[in-house]
């Protein structure tokens, strides 16, 4: 066996050890959102030695050697910078452009999404994946004996995880939405968010188009949790049986939890709620990149995955899918505008 071989073989027993420890990078993660690092190190407005951010975590005596472990670990992914004085002394820990994501404080933050995926009840299908592709099945479902809308419906834990978590990623990607699409409401008179959950990313439109009229519709058991918003009508419902009448049906990250078949009967439920001249459907889903050569990298075909161990078939897809799907739905006329976040924006019409 040549060198270069040899170099070779190493190089591909090194990256599986990567891949097979992949999940440590997001437990050490989870564990900085549950010690509220990134909350502490910005309250104290600067850098911090470890026994500082001991001194403010939530606990009568937290274990400085082993929060030492994680910040090492951290500062090595760049999440924490560490300054570590020539001189002798403590190495100390600031904020970074990562960091920043992880503050609860934050308006706009990731850490109830990285909670919520990283819980062991959406941890668990995971582990079904090569049983699906045995035996077929929904992995949610072999894991914990229901659907996961089912097991939201019963389990108010799991459904406010769920709903925090769906919140923050909202307001990431409606602001990223609504500074691309600054004039594509301004003729519309009303708005029906599908799936809209406890309606926040409707009340950020509304600020921007404070004439419209707004219906956020959802699952009764999620709309009876939604606060009150100005402008905004919470409408319970199920979205396979009838979608309210309206101008415009917004729907973000609501169709990649589905499969085909159910997507198409959505999309002609939407077909019937909006005027056949002037209506039109505008979607917020990620359009999968066969290459992936964008900032994002992997993310689509990982969302995919997350699609695959969560949903009941449902699925990230390429622009021919989604013309194919709009199609089948009576959407044949559509338009894809690019957006600075994971998803895109999916105009579609019926003529």
């Amino acid at each position: 066996m040549g060198s270069l071989e040899v170099k070779t073989l190493l190089e591909g027993q090194a990256e599986v050890w990567q891949y097979m420890f992949g999940f440590a990078d997001s437990m050490v993660l989870k564990s900085a959102v549950e010690l509220r690092l990134a909350d502490i190190i910005h309250s104290y407005g600067g850098p911090m030695s470890l026994s500082q951010i001991a001194s403010k975590i939530d606990s009568a005596s937290p274990n400085i050697p082993y929060l030492g472990r994680i910040m090492r670990m951290l500062a090595r992914k760049g999440v924490f910078g560490a300054h570590r004085p020539s001189e002798g002394g403590d190495t100390t820990y600031g904020l970074t452009h990562i960091s920043t994501w992880l503050r609860h404080d934050s308006e706009l933050s990731l850490a109830p999404m990285i909670l919520m995926e990283n819980n062991l009840w959406q941890l668990a299908p995971w582990h079904y994946l090569s049983q699906c592709v045995k035996q077929g099945g929904i992995a949610f479902k072999k894991a914990h004996g229901c659907e996961m809308w089912d097991f939201a419906s019963q389990n108010p834990e799991f459904n406010k995880l769920f709903n925090d978590a769906l919140a923050c990623t909202t307001k990431i990607v409606m602001r990223a939405f609504l500074s691309q699409y600054k004039e594509g409401f301004n003729n519309v008179r009303s708005l029906v968010d599908v799936g809209g959950g406890t309606g926040g990313e409707l009340a950020e439109i509304l600020k921007t188009y404070p004439h419209m009229k707004g219906i956020n519709f959802d699952l009764p058991h999620v709309v009876a949790t939604a606060p009150e918003y100005d402008g905004v009508s919470n409408v319970g419902g199920n979205m396979f049986d009838a979608i309210p009448n309206a101008d415009v049906i917004f729907m973000k990250w609501i169709l990649h939890d589905w499969s085909d078949e159910a997507c198409v009967k959505i999309l002609k439920n939407c077909r019937k709620a909006i005027p056949e001249k002037t209506g039109r459907v505008v979607l917020v889903e990620i359009v999968l990149q066969e290459n992936g050569d964008n900032m994002f990298g992997n993310m689509d075909v990982v969302f995919d995955l997350l699609m695959f161990a969560h949903t009941t078939g449902g699925k990230e897809r390429t622009e021919p899918e989604w013309k194919k799907l709009l199609e089948e739905g009576g959407f044949p006329r559509y338009n894809i505008i690019n957006i600075p976040a994971l998803p895109s924006i999916i105009e579609a019409y019926p003529l």
